[in-house]
């Protein structure tokens, strides 16, 4: 059982957001669920990500590196699918915080992108495949 159940966004738009987290989401195999006022997405063995409007609409966007929220990272199973995510992510309108490139000081494996909303919300898409054994 996975112990996290689930991640809640709190967005100044809910319907702006749907239109740039539902392809970056529909791509990694997620099933959208609309409700009243709020949307989620769902992948079988993956914690739901859901989205609902502030409470006090406009105190947006979420400064980057400021108490709270940081980023959340998807792995993935290539540098082509980290590559293909930036891509369709920029394409609905995330601005490119980091371009996908290698990250050494991570691993000398860790490929990786970043995008952030225009709620201020990050997201990373990232490749560190396992060490080759000899």
């Amino acid at each position: 059982m996975a112990i996290f159940d689930h991640l809640g966004i709190t967005v100044d738009d809910v319907p702006r957001a749907i239109t740039q987290f539902d392809p970056v989401l529909a791509a990694l195999g997620f099933a959208r669920h609309d409700a009243d006022g709020s949307v989620s997405w769902n992948l079988e063995g993956e914690p739901e990500l859901i989205l609902m409007p502030a409470r006090d609409p406009g105190t947006g966007p979420h400064r980057h590196g400021r108490v709270g929220w940081q980023h959340l990272a998807f792995a993935v199973d290539s540098r082509d699918e980290v590559d293909r995510l930036h891509r369709i992510a920029t394409e609905t309108g995330w601005t490119t915080v980091r371009d996908p490139k290698e990250y050494p000081r991570f691993t000398d494996r860790y490929y990786a992108s970043f995008v952030e909303d225009d709620n201020g919300i990050r997201i990373e898409f990232m490749h560190n495949p396992p060490r080759e054994v000899d």
